[in-house]
């Protein structure tokens, strides 16, 4: 019998980005109340941060193929 192909996590393939190189970037969550937030933190919103070393390895389960 084949091998059994692992299934992609829906909900990681529309929340993290998998770069070149390798590297997991994913979004910054407070996007909610923008009145209250000082420009400097609003300005990083749009653009991805790096995951942490320890979630890594989550990912790579969760998204075995990378982002196709």
């Amino acid at each position: 019998m084949p091998k059994m192909k692992m299934k992609t996590h829906k909900g990681a393939k529309k929340r993290f980005k998998v770069t070149a190189s390798g590297k997991f970037l994913q979004q910054r969550g407070v996007r909610g109340n923008k009145r209250n937030r000082p420009s400097r933190s609003q300005r990083a919103w749009g653009k991805d941060q790096p995951i942490s070393p320890t979630n890594r390895r989550m990912l790579q389960t969760a998204l075995p193929y990378g982002l196709e």
